[in-house]
């Protein structure tokens, strides 16, 4: 089964970093692309940040510059730090694996960021 859970989310302030992650079953984890996404309350879910299965990554603009995707096909893990954050950054942030065409979410983990 394809899997994904994230953790790492929490109350910061203005400013500050926080570093999430995403820790998966790893079925066809190697191969695939990844992706962080956030949504708030309201609004339709956007994506974050990218990163291939060869090691591409992209940004949005709006992370672009803070935010740093990677992954760990050893772990099966994927991340995203994040730097100098920002109130509106707050979100709840979704691990996403796109597997042959298939996504696969995990339940997300809540970033809050106070100013």
């Amino acid at each position: 089964q394809v899997l994904l859970r994230e953790s790492g989310g929490g109350v910061v302030q203005a400013g500050g970093s926080l570093n999430i992650s995403c820790v998966t079953s790893g079925v066809g984890f190697g191969r695939n692309n990844l992706a962080w996404y956030r949504q708030v309350a309201g609004r339709q879910r956007e994506l974050v940040a990218a990163i291939t299965s060869g090691g591409s990554t992209r940004y949005a603009d709006a992370t672009k510059g803070r935010f740093t995707i990677s992954r760990d096909n050893v772990k099966n893990t994927l991340y995203l730090q994040m730097n100098s954050l920002k109130p509106e950054d707050t979100a709840v942030y979704y691990c996403n694996q796109d597997y042959y065409g298939q996504n696969y979410w995990g339940r997300g983990t809540l970033v809050t960021v106070s100013s």
